[in-house]
């Protein structure tokens, strides 16, 4: 990752919000980007992502706040303006002009030098891997190679910024996971600051450097996939990275090293220790993967806080693994996931689930929303 000399963020949003008539798309949004790093916007349909994303390019202006850029204010600038680029989901290429010549088309209007144009176009097309294919037209690509042109024509311009909305979402599976790869190759060798919008975690999570996760047109959570996952900060957060158990109760006793809660299933389990009275409501995101499940041994548990009696009500082979949905006594439904090659389950099956106390993971009050500026 490139660091800026003077210090300064690559891009800098201050009190950022957007207004649709009565609909407030974009709220209050604060947060910076750094040089060189690859920056993800991540969020369901209708979160502010992408119109924070058109505001930074200035396709769209905002209702009020502040949009700096290596410390230029460019809030009301126009796009052209702007020292950075754009790549749509829809590509568009024009369907006329060969591959080099929609490569080309933006420094033609800047009248760079024929023999310029020619050197940079060619590098363009060896950075996206597809070198000789200067002449084709864009109908004669497959959609992965016209999304490699279009971020090649982004590119070829030298932005400082290249900003992408989704532009992976209109490929299949396969292909999509193929260019995440070839997305953060291209990003790590030009050193420039993508920012990259997606509904979509695991491409988020495979390609970032940090994520704001974003709901309701405000930032939930900022920080790097690790800390999104490991410890979310509310319980949208927890949810909306991976896969987890929501899980909500009271404290009802404290311990040394750990807390007890009473779950609103009335089954009880343990927590690490934890900034909680007794009798505080409290929230946990527990992770499928970090549950342990044991065929039951028909008798009672040594301790029934480390070891939770369930039926399998659901099980789902996964190739890797398998994912089993089971009921404990008191009627809380778990996801658990569980490596293929131990012991396997089947619907019915009496079993007992066990977690480290650590893994059950305190998130926020039921209504906290936090932004973070990093």
């Amino acid at each position: 990752m490139i660091d800026r000399q003077d210090g300064a963020p690559e891009i800098r949003l201050t009190e950022l919000t957007k207004h649709f008539r009565d609909v407030r798309a974009v709220d209050d949004v604060s947060m910076d980007i750094r040089s060189g790093e690859f920056f993800s916007m991540l969020g369901p349909s209708g979160c502010g992502k992408t119109t924070t994303l058109r505001m930074i390019g200035g396709f769209e202006l905002p209702t009020a706040g502040r949009i700096e850029l290596r410390g230029r204010d460019v809030t009301l600038d126009p796009p052209d303006k702007r020292p950075v680029n754009m790549v749509f989901q829809n590509y568009a290429l024009f369907p006329h002009l060969d591959v080099a010549e929609n490569i080309a088309f933006g420094l033609r209007r800047k009248s760079v030098d024929r023999g310029q144009i020619k050197q940079r176009v060619g590098d363009a097309l060896d950075l996206v891997h597809l070198t000789g294919y200067g002449k084709r037209k864009p109908n004669q690509l497959s959609g992965g190679q016209q999304q490699r042109v279009a971020l090649a024509r982004a590119l070829v311009n030298r932005p400082n910024v290249l900003l992408l909305d989704e532009p992976l979402g209109a490929l299949d599976l396969k292909l999509r996971k193929a260019l995440q790869i070839e997305l953060k190759r291209v990003q790590t060798e030009v050193g420039i600051t993508f920012v990259y919008v997606t509904h979509d975690q695991e491409e988020a999570l495979t390609m970032s450097d940090r994520i704001a996760v974003m709901q309701a047109g405000k930032v939930e959570q900022l920080g790097t996939p690790e800390e999104l996952y490991d410890r979310p900060a509310t319980p949208f957060v927890a949810d909306f990275i991976g896969t987890t158990n929501l899980l909500r109760g009271v404290v009802e006793g404290l311990e040394a090293d750990s807390a007890i809660v009473l779950l609103e299933s009335g089954d009880r389990c343990r927590v690490g220790v934890i900034d909680r009275a007794r009798g505080q409501a409290i929230d946990l995101s527990l992770r499928p993967e970090a549950i342990r499940i044991e065929r039951h041994n028909g008798g009672p548990a040594d301790d029934p806080l480390d070891r939770l009696g369930a039926t399998v009500e659901q099980v789902a082979y996964l190739g890797a693994a398998v994912q089993y949905q089971v009921r404990t006594g008191g009627g809380l439904m778990l996801s658990v996931l569980a490596g293929k090659n131990g012991s396997r389950y089947a619907r019915g099956d009496a079993v007992e689930l066990a977690w480290s106390p650590s893994e059950a993971l305190v998130l926020g009050e039921h209504s906290a929303r936090k932004e973070e500026r990093t």
